[in-house]
């Protein structure tokens, strides 16, 4: 039995293609959607891909929340995310299957109406065509199932659209009040991929290099974190701007037991810091090994 088709309106053209201007360099989020990641039935390869994406741009990614396809605890998420001030990719939910609540959850979250949005009904019209001409067969506008896809177009008022090359059937984009703004993306790689590419380009390209980090750290033998605790909250506190980060390891097959020591933040930062790092561990004549730069 097909999901009953969602009440909408049409809604009207929005009244501009570009999403609102933010201040200064915004955090980036990723929130993937499906019980199927957090059951382990599919493994998540979002995240690694949009650290990918982010870093050919000279961008990070702040956070990664994971939620299953929950309405209540989905909302929930999503508000935060538009709560913030930080540009949010949320993959997977956004089809029109029983257990799909993506743009219903994103809709409350936001307090809005959903609407069918008018540039992806026609988008998704134009694909019922295509799929009808692959196949041999009429394009039937009124038949129940062709109905029931335009669900796919319906987003929440405001929304501005995602162009999906693979397939047409599109993408969203909403604005918080609070300033978090959240680019909604299918589940399937092939599609979400290039669309949040495509996101970056068009919305985020005068971000791309202009705040580049830089992570540049030592391995440390013979030492353990609370001999390096007090270096490295001085440090963090005579140089705002960076972090001082410690990652122990126990069996490490080339190193063995040691810390990998170092300094991230702004090249410019990094890059003054770090040599006082060296200096410090060098004046308490701890062994070091080779250095890292990511």
């Amino acid at each position: 039995m097909s999901q009953p088709t969602i009440p909408y309106l049409i809604a009207p053209s929005p009244d501009a293609s570009a999403l609102p201007a933010l201040e200064g360099a915004p955090s980036f989020g990723l929130i993937i959607v499906g019980d199927e990641i957090l059951s382990g039935k599919r493994a998540d390869k979002h995240m690694p891909k949009t650290i990918e994406l982010l870093a050919a741009r000279g961008l990070h990614l702040a956070w990664a929340d994971y939620v299953g396809d929950v309405p209540d605890r989905l909302t929930t998420t999503l508000a935060r995310a538009f709560a913030s001030r930080d540009v949010v990719f949320s993959c997977g939910g956004i089809g029109a299957t029983p257990d799909d609540h993506t743009r219903q959850c994103a809709a409350r979250a936001l307090g809005e109406p959903l609407q069918l949005h008018p540039e992806a009904e026609a988008l998704i019209r134009e694909r019922m065509q295509d799929t009808a001409r692959e196949q041999c067969v009429p394009y039937e506008p009124d038949r129940a199932d062709n109905v029931h896809r335009l669900n796919m177009g319906v987003f929440p008022q405001r929304a501005r659209i995602i162009p999906n090359p693979y397939n047409k059937i599109p993408g969203f984009s909403c604005h918080g009040p609070a300033g978090g703004t959240v680019h909604f993306v299918p589940g399937f790689p092939v599609m979400a991929w290039p669309m949040i590419e495509w996101v970056l380009d068009h919305h985020y390209a005068h971000l791309a290099h202009q705040n580049l980090q830089r992570e540049h750290s030592v391995v440390v033998y013979g030492s353990i974190e609370a001999t390096l605790t007090p270096l490295m909250e001085r440090l963090e506190h005579e140089h705002a701007g960076i972090r001082i980060f410690s990652l122990p390891s126990v069996d490490h097959p080339v190193h063995g037991r040691h810390i990998e020591l170092g300094v991230k933040g702004q090249v410019a930062l990094v890059e003054k810091v770090f040599p006082l790092l060296l200096a410090e561990l060098r004046s308490m004549d701890i062994p070091l090994g080779p250095e890292l730069v990511r």
